[in-house]
């Protein structure tokens, strides 16, 4: 069974930092391209930060400069470090794996969510 589990979520004070963590289980982590997204109360889910098998790594250009998202393989991990948070970084925090197999068939899991306030 595939599970993912996010943690490291909360309040924080704007220019704040929070380290975001996913621990997957029940997929061959190093093969899937790992990846954060975000919803706001009202707003659409939006991609944050994705990291491929490889190491490569692209984010929503509102994010650049302030996020990084990273990966360890060994502890089947992907982090998301927040620095210089704003405001409008408030929101469910979301762990997603994806992966395309050999035949063409999508394996796509998310996590349950972690909230990140921010908020003086």
């Amino acid at each position: 069974q595939v599970q993912l589990v996010e943690s490291g979520g909360g309040l924080v004070q704007p220019g704040g930092s929070l380290r975001l963590s996913c621990a997957a289980s029940g997929i061959n982590f190093r093969v899937y391209v790992m990846g954060w997204y975000r919803q706001a109360p009202g707003t659409q889910r939006e991609l944050v930060a994705t990291i491929t098998s490889g190491g490569s790594t692209n984010y929503v250009d509102s994010v650049k400069g302030r996020f990084t998202i990273s990966r360890d393989n060994a502890k089947n991990t992907v982090y998301l470090q927040m620095s210089f948070l704003k405001s409008e970084d408030a929101a469910v925090y979301y762990c997603n794996a994806r992966y395309e197999d050999v035949v063409g068939r999508n394996h796509d899991y998310w996590g349950q969510g972690t909230q990140v306030t921010v908020s003086s």
